[in-house]
């Protein structure tokens, strides 16, 4: 955070930027929206809704994390964690600027270790592959996975097919992503 700090009128008014900027950026589009547009919506110039960031990239940075602390509020103990995700990639159809913003950011901007988005990417696809391998290991320890299947290797595998199916996506809105997670699952589950 710039030079917020932590007064309670400051943490509100940079959780209301981000809960608006989020808004914005799912409907209108990643390239749709400007810093311009977050600020007149939240009532501030572009100068004044900067101060609660340290760039414009950092804006963005947060309104990512902003999405992911929303995706995960979801029960850690989840006992179908496979569905869960798929769901969450088929949710990404209804939020296309976010997909947009996610794609541009994690594969171009972020790949440059100075980027501001690089560490977020970096501890998010670290994160993620923990979680969902977490969850494949309550699937097999349940009998609902394949136990020859490695869950590191298939929590990358995943994120990869979710990754690239949302490019897809943004080229041809009839690929479903979430099924195509789902088809890839459905090879890894045990056959009962």
């Amino acid at each position: 955070m710039a030079s917020v700090g932590r007064y309670p009128k400051g943490v509100a008014k940079r959780a209301e930027i981000l809960e608006t900027a989020l808004a914005l950026v799912a409907r209108n589009g990643f390239r749709q929206t400007s810093v311009r547009d977050i600020a007149a919506a939240v009532g501030l110039t572009q100068a004044g809704l900067l101060h609660y960031f340290e760039s414009k990239d950092d804006l963005w940075v947060a309104i990512l994390r902003t999405r992911d602390a929303i995706d995960e509020a979801k029960d850690p103990d989840d006992p179908d964690p496979a569905a869960t995700y798929a769901a969450l990639i088929r949710h990404n159809a209804e939020v296309p600027g976010l997909v947009q913003m996610f794609a541009n950011l994690s594969a171009a901007a972020a790949t440059d270790p100075g980027h501001p988005a690089h560490e977020y990417f970096r501890q998010r696809y670290a994160q993620s592959r923990a979680t969902i391998a977490a969850g494949l290991r309550r699937m097999q320890e349940s009998g609902r996975l394949d136990t020859t299947v490695d869950p590191e290797m298939f929590a990358s595998i995943l994120m990869a097919v979710s990754d690239g199916m949302q490019v897809q996506w943004m080229f041809d809105e009839t690929r479903d992503m979430g099924a195509h997670v789902e088809a890839l699952i459905a090879l890894a589950r045990r056959e009962l």
